[in-house]
Parts: C-alpha cells; structure tokens; sequence
C-alpha cells in the first residue's frame, strides 16, 4: 500500500487501495491484475467494503448526472459497463451490475434471492467505477467518498 492512503482513516486504507487497483486492472482491461485486485478486495470487511464502494458509485453517478437520473440514464449506465468490458471480462454479468446500481442508488427491492458472491461484487464494481470515473483519479474519488460517508454519519 502506498503513501497516497495515509490522509483516510486506517479501516479504508486496505479498501481503498485495493479498489484502485481493480479500477486501474479494468481501465486497462488487464484480467489477470483484475482478479488479482479483486480477490485483495474480497479479504476485506465486506460491509466496509459495500458501503465504500456503494457510496462511490452514487457519488460518480451524481456527478454525472447533477439534474438527476431516469430509468434510461440507468438502462445506459449498465448498457455501456457490461458492453465495454464484455469483449474482455467474459465474467461480465449485467444481472450483477443492475443490483449495485440499484443497491448504491437505495432502491433495490430485496426478493429473498441470494446476493451476489463477494468477487463477483467486486468484480463488477470495478468494472462500473472504471466506466463511471473516467479520468478522474482514485484517490481523488475513494477521499471524497469517504467524506460523504463520515458527513452522513454525523448527521444520523
């Protein structure tokens, strides 16, 4: 881990880099670096990890869309992840990309279904904040995602 992590708090330092290292392996399509990313972020603390990673995709899709997002910026959202990364990522699922939309977003309706495993969350994360980020740098989205989350714990 590098010393870019040194300003978040010790629990996120592991997530975080992590994170960016799968972001960076699906921006390069890089498969082998991919899973290896992914699994360092697979030993992590699972609900840290959602929440880091939920957060971050809300954030980004915000960003995206200040005016607020449809069904279709959606639909969109998920079309290009799974179309980018499909030629790739013969893992891609959209079944997988749709739930974290759906879950960073708050409107997944829990039917009892199993979630995904772990590295398939991961996976999938990855790639959508690889799509999502563009050329904004980790560091720079994993910082304020974790100010958005420490702002929203103080006002609960």
């Amino acid at each position: 881990m590098t010393d870019q992590w040194r300003d978040l708090p010790a629990p996120a330092r592991p997530i975080a880099a992590a994170t960016a290292a799968a972001v960076r392996a699906a921006h390069e399509r890089d498969g082998a670096a991919l899973t290896e990313a992914v699994a360092e972020l697979g030993a992590q603390d699972q609900v840290q990890a959602g929440l880091i990673l939920g957060t971050a995709v809300r954030l980004l899709l915000e960003s995206a869309h200040p005016d607020g997002l449809d069904a279709g910026d959606v639909r969109a959202v998920l079309e290009q992840t799974v179309r980018s990364a499909a030629p790739w990522c013969p893992e891609v699922d959209p079944q997988v990309v749709l739930y974290l939309l759906a879950g960073a977003l708050g409107v997944w309706e829990d039917d009892g279904s199993p979630a995904p495993k772990p590295d398939a969350l991961g996976l999938h994360a990855a790639l959508l904040l690889a799509h999502l980020r563009g050329e904004r740098p980790m560091t720079e989205v994993m910082v304020e995602t974790l100010a958005e989350i420490r702002r929203a714990q103080l006002n609960d």
